[in-house]
């Protein structure tokens, strides 16, 4: 038995085995390629995305004289002066939804 729509086009038994398989393979198919690409691209979700890449390892070390009374350090990744925060947080909070925020060293007041 056929359904007869308003607009005269017949849909069968048949051409609905053939729709079914068909779009179930192209949803797959479409998934698949968009794992592909996105897990070629994930460098772009590396946190550091330009400081000291021909480093193995970013390492910073302060001495606690250095300091001063108080130092704010970056901890996104973001900072144009890195490794001192600059509040480039609050822009990659406001895309990403993550909640990252500077490191703050201060002496305790004597």
């Amino acid at each position: 038995m056929a359904a007869v729509h308003s607009s005269g086009f017949r849909l069968t038994k048949e051409h609905f085995l053939v729709a079914v398989p068909v779009a179930v393979i192209s949803a797959a198919a479409g998934f698949l390629v968009s794992r592909y690409l996105s897990s070629r691209s994930c460098k772009k979700h590396s946190v550091n995305a330009y400081f000291n890449k021909d480093s193995p390892k970013v390492v910073h070390s302060f001495d606690m004289e250095d300091i001063g009374t108080k130092a704010v350090y970056c901890r996104c990744w973001r900072s144009k002066k890195f490794p001192y925060c600059d509040g480039a947080h609050t822009k990659h909070n406001e895309e990403t939804g993550d909640n990252v925020g500077p490191l703050i060293i201060k002496r305790k007041d004597a």
